[in-house]
């Protein structure tokens, strides 16, 4: 049997899948992010809510099996991605660039001069990866509560 990797647009019946997949990439943040990661949170009804607001997904199967997956919105004249995922079991296969490089060609296919993320300062290694792939940061934010930045913004011209 081949090992046959698709990437391609999440629908609504995708949900379910984005959800549980998520919470498995997540899970190796629990206990390093203050404030808590809203991924924790994430459930098949939020993401369906997400479709019908404008949210789309770019998900990632091997042998039909969902992976990877990464979530978009137009924000701000460009296209946001968040909630970059890949399985525990699918790591090191440069999975998640394969992603990032799917929300960049879905945003040049809409005529957006740019792609825009947000990183948690504690994660430094996504930074960089982040950064290997052209993005810049743009600007830093506080999570409510917090006096100090939290967080990143990121952005990368195309």
């Amino acid at each position: 049997m081949s090992d046959t990797l698709v990437l391609r647009a999440g629908t609504v019946a995708d949900a379910a899948a984005i959800a549980a997949t998520i919470a498995a990439a997540f899970a190796q943040y629990r206990g390093r992010l203050i404030p808590e990661s809203t991924a924790f949170r994430e459930t098949p009804e939020a993401i369906g809510d997400q479709f019908a607001t404008g949210s789309g997904a770019i998900v990632a199967e091997r042998n039909g099996t969902m992976i990877g997956c990464v979530v978009t919105e137009p924000l701000e004249g460009d296209l946001y991605f968040g909630r970059l995922a890949v399985r525990p079991e699918a790591r090191g296969l440069g999975l998640a660039r394969q992603l990032i490089v799917a929300v960049e060609d879905d945003a040049r296919r809409r005529g957006l001069p740019g792609v825009r993320l947000g990183v948690r300062i504690a994660l430094v290694e996504n930074q960089r990866l982040f950064s290997s792939l052209g993005y810049r940061e743009i600007s830093r934010e506080a999570h409510p509560g917090f006096d100090h930045p939290t967080s990143i913004n990121m952005r990368k011209a195309l």
